[in-house]
């Protein structure tokens, strides 16, 4: 049976307002805290080739807080918590009798937690602000759960990602906008490949910015440095040297001053060892400022 394959993509989330993520850190005692509901459901993945196959429809579920923290004008603190994930594989049936080969199971944990720290590189209110971020990411999720240990809501591995970000607000005659880009990169611990990040976003809102559109590219390219294969074999939820082009768009609507809602969809156009199938979410933010 060939493996399925997912690679979470944490960095597609769009959070619904110029000043979360980007190079805007958090004005000193402001804070920006989302909770929100990420999926994705799969029946094909793209392999090391590229091609895409059929595998056993598989699932994760994440439910998530994030939040910012201006500790002072230049310096944010950052948290991306999945604090319930539950990941599934359902029957894996014969094509002959239709007969169970392999039965469906789930788990319910928590997933890998992220902690960081962005540094505004530029004076606030810089015209062309540029940002440092620092990310851990905590090896809290379960790497191997089920009867055949391969489900997962972690890879097990403690990886650290330093991001440079920079951006520049605009207005388009009484439309508010932005752009941003960033480049990262992410060392990763347990043989598992240090990988390249690189991406973009554009957002547009309307005249009394209530309703915010974002589009977003991610580009993760994988060195290929570590194991051929880091964890669990078959029904692997994370794997090791994958990499892909995904492209997302959301919108996020605040309903008051400073609560809003929002919702979005994010697809790979291309990868290896990846779920061929598009990821979504919803979510309801706070934004103190």
């Amino acid at each position: 049976m060939k493996n399925i394959l997912l690679t979470l993509i944490i960095n597609t989330i769009v959070l619904g307002t110029v000043y979360a993520g980007g190079p805007w850190p958090q004005p000193q005692g402001n804070a920006y805290i989302k909770l929100s509901e990420w999926w994705t459901v799969f029946d094909q993945h793209y392999t090391d080739t590229g091609l895409i196959d059929p595998n056993v429809t598989t699932g994760i579920f994440n439910t998530s807080v994030y939040a910012e923290y201006g500790f002072t004008d230049r310096v944010t603190g950052i948290l991306n918590a999945p604090i319930v994930s539950r990941a599934f594989m359902n029957n894996l049936l014969s094509r002959t009798t239709n007969e169970i080969i392999v039965p469906g199971e789930a788990i319910n944990t928590i997933g890998d937690i992220d902690l960081g720290v962005k540094v505004g590189l530029t004076k606030p209110g810089s015209s062309f602000p540029v940002a440092l971020t620092v990310t851990f990411g905590l090896p809290t999720g379960n790497p191997a759960g089920g009867t055949q240990q391969n489900l997962q809501t972690g890879d097990g591995e403690f990886n650290q990602m330093i991001q440079l970000d920079a951006g520049r607000g605009f207005m388009l005659g009484n439309i508010p906008g932005y752009f941003s880009g960033f480049a990262g990169f992410n060392n990763r611990t347990k043989e598992f490949s240090e990988e390249l990040r690189f991406g973009a976003e554009l957002g547009l809102a309307t005249p009394n910015r209530k309703l915010w559109i974002t589009g977003k590219l991610n580009i993760v390219e994988s060195l290929k440095n570590g194991a051929t294969a880091a964890t669990a074999t078959s029904t692997s939820l994370f794997a090791n040297n994958s990499e892909f082009t995904s492209i997302g768009v959301e919108a996020s609507y605040y309903i008051g001053k400073r609560v809003g809602v929002s919702a979005g969809v994010t697809g790979a156009i291309s990868g290896e060892i990846i779920a061929a199938a598009p990821s979504y979410t919803i979510g309801v933010f706070y934004d103190m400022k």
